[in-house]
């Protein structure tokens, strides 16, 4: 089979790239690099003639509120291009909770952008994914001041990139779901304690403060943030696995999981 990926370049769509590859497929990456501009339909054509099914991997460019105005416009100019090429799947990377965080303006962008899905012709599967574990120091400097990192003790469920991009690639070779699957990591795990992990991985001598002020995910309460118990996609990397193969942290070293 042959695909599109939309923001191929990026992390994970750079992963995606390589998941589709691996199995045997055709997958190329369109970005504004690659001459494919979402905003103004440029080269969109180009990118999604003769392919069967078209991945959304793409970021806005800002996080507040006009991030919907950009989905708004990109992904209606991706949406109209893959109907007019006779596209048979389109599959959108969206994120875990964005519609149970109002708080936050990105979310709320994001669910715009899958309202589109929805609402479009092209067969479609929305796929839900939990925040990434090469994302978790970005989180922290956030809130990081001097030799201490403030962080909410707002549960998550951290997925590694690359198995984030082998189920979306599943998830895209297969038949459109015409719905939302989540997909996250195995442990439910504390932001503050993610924290703590992360910086006695690194040898990091500074503290943790718990704040549950701290930073926009402070925004989210309870299980905001945790995959959809029994029908999400559960993948089988650990992170504290995860920072060992990376030679980050010290063996023996684990995370209290908590119960989703």
């Amino acid at each position: 089979m042959k695909f599109a990926v939309i923001g191929g370049t990026g992390r994970i769509g750079s992963e995606v790239v390589e998941a589709l590859t691996a199995a045997g497929h055709e997958a190329a990456p369109h970005a504004r690099s690659t001459g494919v501009d979402l905003l103004t339909g440029e080269g969109l054509a180009q990118a999604l003639a003769g392919a069967d099914g078209v991945v959304d991997a793409t970021q806005s460019p800002t996080a507040d509120d006009a991030s919907a105005e950009f989905f708004r416009i990109a992904t209606g100019n991706l949406l109209a291009a893959a109907e007019a090429a006779g596209v048979r799947h389109a599959v959108l990377l969206s994120i875990v909770g964005v519609d149970k965080v109002p708080g936050l303006g990105y979310y709320r962008s994001k669910v715009v952008q899958e309202e589109l899905f929805t609402r479009g012709s092209v067969p479609y599967s929305i796929v839900r994914a939990t925040q990434f574990f090469e994302y978790i120091e970005e989180i922290m400097s956030w809130t990081a001041d001097g030799g201490t990192v403030r962080l909410p003790a707002t549960l998550l469920q951290p997925i590694a990139a690359a198995d984030a991009a082998r189920a979306v690639a599943d998830i895209a070779v297969g038949a459109p779901l015409h719905g939302v699957r989540d997909m996250a990591g195995p442990d439910v795990v504390p932001l503050d304690e993610l924290g703590r992990i992360t910086l006695a991985a690194r040898g990091d001598g500074r503290t943790v403060v718990t704040d549950a002020c701290a930073g926009p995910f402070a925004a989210a309460s309870g299980n905001a943030l945790i995959a959809t118990a029994g029908s999400a996609h559960i993948a089988p990397e650990h992170y504290c696995s995860w920072l060992v193969s990376s030679d980050r942290t010290p063996p023996g070293l684990r995370p209290k999981p908590h119960s989703a």
